[in-house]
Parts: C-alpha cells; structure tokens; sequence
C-alpha cells in the first residue's frame, strides 16, 4: 500500500534493518516458544523486486500476490501454482497489470476475489488519486469455472474515499479494511464494514476501537470465524517503522488490547501486509530485511557478485516470510 507515512526512504531503510528473528516478547508465566519465520519460495515469489500480500486459494495451491518497485509507484498482481513441491514462475494474474492493482484477497469459499487499484470507479472515467499519490478503491472478481469474471467496483460506503486498502473478509462476509476516512483524521486506520441485508451490499463502515487514530493502523488480516485479526502499526512498542500486532475479538464483542508479536517476528525494519493462510494459522506477511546493511567491514567482492548479491532476495526491499501463529492463538485460549 501506498499510503504511506511509514516507509522510509530506502537508504534510511538500510540503516534500520535487522536480520535478527530473536527471542520473543514474554507474554507471562506460560509463554510458549516461538517459532522463527521463514522467507517464502526465495528465488521465485520472494525476489529482487517488492513483493507484499500473498492471498491463496482455499487449497493452497494458487498464490495471488502483489510485485512492485522499491517505491510502490508501479504495483502488479502477479500469480503462482503449486507444482508438487515448487511454486512456478510467477505471471501477471489476468485481471491485472494495466492499472495500479495490489492487496488481493480470496475468499474462503474461494468464489470471490477482492484487491484494491486506482483504475476508473465508472468506464470512462478518470484513475483515482489522491492529493498525493495514486488511490485505491475496492473490486471484485466472481469466480467462473477455472477462471474469474470481469472486475466490478465495490460500490457504497465502503468505497467513500480513494484511500482504502487491504480487505479481508469472514466467513460471514464481514469486510474489514484499512483506509484513510474521516473520522481517522489523516493516518490510517481499520474498518469493520457487514453486509446488508440482501448480502449484496456493504453498510457503513466502522472504526475498530482498538484504533487509536493518534497513530497508523492498516493491513487487517481476520481470521475466518472474526475470532482474531492481525494487522501492522506504528503504535507504540512497536521496534521499527511498523510492526504486526494481533488482537482477539471476546464473546461479549469487545476486543483485547493489541499485542505485539515480538522481535520473534517483527524486525527493526518494516512488516506489514499480514495475510492468514488457508490453514488459518499461517501468517503470511512482508518485511524488510537484508543480510548485510551495516556490516562493516565487509567482505570485498568483485563487480559481478555485487551485482548478484544487490540482485537477490533480502536485498533491503520487501520480500514474504511466513510464520505459524499456533503459540500466540493458544496462548489467548488459555
């Protein structure tokens, strides 16, 4: 997402990452151990360019994810299949790379799919922007046999601004959303938006209480039953230029206070664009890291390993990692 107060300039970036996955943040007595994130298909999915949002069919066979430059300026859908136990070479996804597209999202039921891009609300009409950047509305595309329909423009107030990024939605077809709307003043900030009663419709949205709008918050991730929601912040606790929480959703319909996931898996760089996988407990999410910024000395190296180191995954620019939430959802069921 481009909104974005957070993302610091790519040499600031290079000053503040870490490539350190440490020990965890205690969550009392019975913290459990955490495991450690993963980079995912490095080489393939994860690579030199910016990659966020990875958003998978229901039988984990399709990855749709989002590539772009280091500056969000070019943003593309690209998709992927599973092949055995490689994913192959990503391509542009068919509904995509003319407009700015980013963030998908597939339903459970796999029927749907959500992303966000600046294309024309109306045929004809004009791209969205913003007073400083391209904007973001949502769409969808219905599923068709193997393929998906044409891309229709989530109309309502949902759409109320072209600030809105990241849906994700329950099973129930609850849409949460992050954007930048009215009663959020200027930063992001996390939306809850039901159904109608027709089930064709979206009603207004509202602001989780959980987001304080004195800070950003953005990239919700919901879990299929609207039990928990993972998202990215600059709030405080956080140890770099955003970091992933989670909160739960009680059964009397508040919600806990937001606990950081730890320097287990945040870095002193940036996460964020969390998606929960089709297990419902495996988190996708992106994150900067590099293997060698502020390493001094270094080893020297000929012009054409530079080339290939500055080439690779884990270079300063986003990549996708993964992660098993299991210890942090049990931890909340005890």
């Amino acid at each position: 997402m481009n909104r974005r107060l957070l993302v610091v300039s790519i040499s600031a970036i290079s000053t503040l990452i870490s490539v350190s996955v440490a020990r965890a943040e205690p969550t009392g007595p019975a913290d459990p151990v955490r495991p450690a994130p993963q980079i995912f298909a490095p080489g393939v999915i994860s690579s030199e360019f910016s990659e966020t949002t990875a958003a998978f069919t229901p039988d984990g066979k399709t990855v749709y994810f989002t590539r772009s430059d280091a500056y969000e300026t070019d943003n593309t859908i690209m998709v992927s299949q599973l092949d055995g136990q490689r994913w192959s070479e990503p391509k542009v996804a068919v509904f995509s790379g003319e407009w700015r597209d980013s963030e998908p999202h597939v339903t459970r039921d796999g029927k749907r799919l959500y992303f966000v891009s600046n294309r024309p609300a109306t045929p004809g009409g004009m791209p969205l922007i913003t007073a400083t950047s391209p904007g973001a509305n949502l769409w969808c595309l219905e599923r068709r046999g193997d393929g998906w329909g044409p891309p229709v423009h989530v109309d309502g107030p949902a759409d109320a601004t072209a600030m809105i990024y990241n849906p994700s939605i329950t099973s129930d077809g609850t849409l949460y959303f992050s954007g930048v709307l009215p009663d959020g003043g200027s930063k992001n900030q996390i939306y809850r938006a039901r159904l109608s009663q027709d089930h064709y419709h979206y009603m207004k949205p509202e602001r989780l209480p959980f987001s304080d709008v004195r800070w950003n918050h953005m990239d919700p991730t919901v879990s299929p039953d609207g039990r928990f929601l993972v998202f990215a912040s600059n709030r405080p606790g956080t140890i770099g230029s955003a970091d992933l929480f989670i909160v739960f959703h009680r059964t009397d319909g508040t919600w806990t206070e937001p606990q950081s996931l730890g320097e287990t898996v945040n870095s002193k760089g940036l996460e964020n664009a969390p998606v929960l996988g089709p297990d419902g407990h495996t988190l996708y999410y992106s994150s900067v890291r590099t293997r060698t910024a502020g390493i001094f000395p270094k080893s020297r190296e000929d012009a054409s390993k530079v080339a290939a180191r500055l080439r690779s995954t884990e270079n300063g620019l986003r990549n996708l990692w993964f992660v098993d939430l299991s210890p942090w959802i049990a931890t909340h069921a005890h």
